[in-house]
């Protein structure tokens, strides 16, 4: 009866990887622009640049790149190619991450760029239907709930990991990561004058206004555009691995298939369903809205409602196996059953709401 459910994972899961490689082969591209040809010197060199970047064969090189390599480490395997991956690369990726955010600390505008962007209280966003669709899909995302990550990752854990230590791990990392990233950003925007360019868009942010304003800097700005954008790039990678781990689990369960030929299966599917995404920026938003917006939260509803309504005892087990305290156990149960479920599906709701708003006026 909750077959779909996983076919929903399955579906949301291609179709985020489909748009996502698509971004992922623009940051890599701007990462070998950055570092063979030089940052772009004002904002409309910036801007030509993005037009040819977001558009046409290089897009579509790109993407492919990005699947290759990304299919590379899944066919790998969980512990040869994921878990090798993860091991030095995040931390790599957390260390980097820090001297950049100390190196941004240092400039002009970084005391503005905190209480502009992190600081600042502004209770209305609260209430603003997009703000609140943009962090329920960022929460479910960053962390793989709702597109079946946690699951398949879950599959090769020891069952006796205590499950919320990891919990609290995971989210604790992801939170940091995203601050720190923050604090890279934000103080080069406000030193260099860039806030306007980044008002209505995250892309607009990474791939015009971060470049135009580490231009300024010289060779320095050229090295910290070539670190930061190599991170950018491998942490896209190590989410685009838990995204194909996904179908390839799937298909290597459900028919039997190997490694190796679920892998390169669902990355060709993936690649064409991402090509439209690579060719209009229309195509790609609306992709984003749907697979990395209602798709992502439906099922994390979903599963909420599976764990703590239609399978708690399986889940109280694997809490207790664990060796989570009798309290701590009751807690979590609380809040899946009474919390998430309502919660989250107001975020569904406004989501929806917001979305057709938007197409439709």
């Amino acid at each position: 009866r909750w077959q779909p459910m996983g076919w929903l994972f399955v579906l949301a899961a291609c179709g985020i990887l489909a748009f996502y490689a698509v971004l992922m082969g623009w940051t890599g591209v701007t990462l070998l622009q950055s570092a063979l040809a030089g940052l772009p010197q004002d904002m409309g060199a910036a801007e030509e640049f993005f037009a040819g970047l977001s558009g046409g064969r290089t897009a579509l090189l790109g993407q492919l790149i990005s699947l290759l390599l990304t299919a590379l480490v899944v066919a790998g395997g969980v512990q040869k190619g994921i878990e090798r991956l993860s091991r030095w690369g995040l931390p790599l990726l957390f260390v980097v991450l820090i001297a950049l955010a100390i190196w941004a600390s240092g400039l002009e505008g970084a005391a503005s760029g905190y209480r502009t962007f992190l600081l600042r209280w502004d209770g209305a966003q609260l209430l603003d239907p997009t703000t609140i669709r943009n962090a329920f899909t960022q929460a479910f995302f960053s962390i793989g709930t709702g597109i079946g990550c946690i699951l398949a990752y879950a599959a090769y854990l020891d069952r006796r990991a205590h499950l919320p230590r990891e919990a609290l791990a995971v989210v604790g990392m992801d939170t940091a990561v995203g601050l720190l990233a923050g604090m890279v950003t934000f103080p080069v925007v406000m030193s260099f004058g860039l806030s306007e360019v980044i008002s209505s868009s995250t892309l607009g942010t990474i791939f015009i206004a971060l470049p135009t304003g580490l231009s300024s800097l010289g060779v320095s700005g050229q090295v910290v555009a070539v670190v930061f954008f190599a991170l950018a790039y491998l942490a896209a990678i190590t989410s685009a691995v838990s995204l194909l781990e996904v179908p390839v689990a799937c298909l290597i369960d459900r028919l039997g298939w190997s490694r190796s030929k679920a892998v390169w299966v669902s990355a060709a599917v993936i690649f064409v369903l991402g090509l439209p995404a690579a060719t209009s920026l229309g195509v790609l938003g609306w992709m984003d809205s749907v697979f990395g917006g209602v798709l992502l939260i439906l099922g994390g509803l979903l599963l909420a409602v599976l764990l703590g309504w239609v399978l708690p005892s399986r889940f109280e087990d694997d809490l207790s196996s664990s060796g989570a305290p009798k309290v701590v156990r009751q807690g979590l149960m609380l809040l899946l059953r009474w919390v998430a479920p309502p919660v989250i599906a107001f975020g569904l709701l406004v989501s929806v709401w917001d979305l057709l708003r938007s197409w439709f006026g």
